[in-house]
């Protein structure tokens, strides 16, 4: 989808993304994922959020961040962090930023 874009170390294992497929005439394909990477009971991470460039507009992203969330509430997690390039699609899942950061957005599921 975005391999240049992409590439990073550390990387979560394949089995902790979520991710969005379109069933075709061919098969099916992927066309958008994301992690949740579970740091500890405080903290986790939205990361490698992607959608494939012809289907954004249509909230596979926003759903994308619904499951995640929706994974960091069962686990109890307190917050969750996105590092992003698009701060208006977490705002509108609730984020906010903090510490005056311009792309590092939080979002405080419970508190302590």
């Amino acid at each position: 989808m975005y391999p240049s874009q992409l590439i990073q170390e550390h990387l979560p294992k394949a089995s902790k993304f979520f991710v969005a497929v379109k069933s075709t005439p061919s098969g099916k394909k992927i066309i958008g994922c994301c992690a949740l990477e579970i740091y500890s009971k405080r903290l986790a991470e939205i990361r490698s959020l992607a959608v494939e460039k012809s289907f954004q507009g249509n909230g596979i992203a926003t759903e994308l961040v619904k499951s995640c969330l929706k994974l960091a509430q069962k686990n109890k997690i307190y917050e969750v962090l996105s590092i992003t390039g698009e701060p208006r699609l977490f705002e509108r899942a609730g984020f906010k930023t903090f510490n005056k950061e311009r792309f590092a957005l939080l979002k405080i599921l419970r508190s302590n």
